[in-house]
């Protein structure tokens, strides 16, 4: 296992004209597991093959484990690579698959087929080791390639979308898979994705870029509830994040945020008056189109589908939204204007769920 260090790196294409990625720092620390996000042509899949080797910085250094990198070729540096298409040799057996690495190393036979043993019982996929890729699905083959990444022991692992072409149903189980996996090695990690789901479930934090630049890096907690700008927010979340003109600034609100009261109203709250104009069922959710008085501002709030059979679209209601969800944005930056109040963690209680606001000990801005 390794760290991984990156100070001021920058790589452009075309003369410098192109900025793939573009003064990017970050620190990882050693048995991290880091998720870069970012929608297609943000960088990051250029970030991670500078670390790996595959594309030559313009400036910045890369440190691996104390180490500088920039000059080391790939196969120096230790790192193993998982790539989005799975880049099996298709005449080889699995088993072959698998040892090929360690046959490039000149391990004996008897290591080599411990270690493919080894990686074979980690994934599952002993009884699998003398088909051909062809004879496997999308989600055995991708186990095959983590194993060949992995049996190598690297000191740092990277990901390039390596679950992109599985389902939805593959994709959620090969997320708990990588969860275990990580567990049971420790072994760095950089994992690049454009899918927020898998970077919230799998990150220890996540990095979120935009045209080469890292906007954010932080928990996933930070990221979805203390977003750093208008980007983050409108990226983070299905649906994203509210945003409403209020006088200089942008007030932003997560859709589940905005509630109906029942009772009495909170000491303090932001009064929401909106439009109803379409509400659709998602089950025991449901998403409430709504257009924001008098701004006339777009908004989605979601609500318990028990709830929403009293609303109905062409209606105007007022919602209401707890002033410490709040978050505030600069209306010509984009940036978070900084008083506003964090919010807290979860507090869990010896049961594990979590404790009401109202019968915590200490207020919900000190959490």
């Amino acid at each position: 296992m390794a760290s991984l260090s990156i100070e001021h790196l920058s790589t452009t294409y075309d003369r410098g004209r192109v900025k793939a990625v573009d003064d990017v720092s970050l620190d990882m620390p050693d048995g991290e597991f880091l998720v870069l996000l970012g929608a297609s042509g943000s960088g990051k899949t250029t970030l991670m093959r500078t670390i790996a080797g595959l594309e030559r910085p313009s400036s910045g250094t890369i440190h691996i484990d104390g180490k500088l990198a920039n000059e080391q070729p790939p196969r120096q540096r230790n790192i193993a690579m998982v790539f989005q298409s799975y880049a099996l040799y298709p005449h080889k057996t699995v088993a072959k698959n698998i040892s090929f690495p360690l046959e490039t190393v000149h391990l004996s036979a008897t290591q080599i087929q411990e270690k493919v043993m080894w990686a074979a019982q980690l994934f599952g996929i002993e009884r699998l080791l003398k088909r051909k890729p062809r004879e496997l699905s999308g989600g055995e083959r991708q186990r095959v390639a983590l194993a060949r990444a992995l049996v190598r022991t690297p000191s740092l692992f990277l990901m390039d979308e390596p679950l992109s072409n599985l389902d939805a149903k593959l994709r959620h189980s090969a997320r708990r898979e990588f969860k275990r996996l990580h567990d049971q090695t420790g072994v760095t990690t950089l994992y690049v994705t454009h899918d927020q789901v898998e970077a919230m479930g799998l990150g220890h934090r996540v990095a979120v870029m935009n045209h080469g630049k890292i906007e954010q890096l932080g928990t996933p907690h930070e990221i979805y509830h203390e977003p750093a700008n208008t980007f983050v927010a409108q990226f983070m979340g299905s649906p994203p994040m509210n945003l409403i003109p209020d006088s200089n600034c942008l007030l932003g609100f997560h859709a589940e945020d905005a509630w109906l009261p029942e009772g009495g109203l909170p000491e303090q709250h932001y009064p929401l008056p909106v439009e109803i104009q379409q509400i659709e069922y998602l089950g025991a959710d449901a998403l409430i189109y709504c257009a924001a008085i008098p701004t006339r501002t777009d908004i989605i709030l979601r609500m318990p589908e028990r709830l929403v059979k009293q609303l109905a679209a062409g209606q105007t209601r007022t919602f209401y939204v707890p002033d410490q969800l709040i978050r505030r944005f600069d209306a010509q930056t984009g940036q978070r204007i900084a008083s506003d109040t964090p919010m807290p963690h979860p507090v869990q209680s010896n049961t594990g769920k979590e404790v009401p606001a109202d019968m915590r000990s200490v207020p919900r801005a000190e959490v």
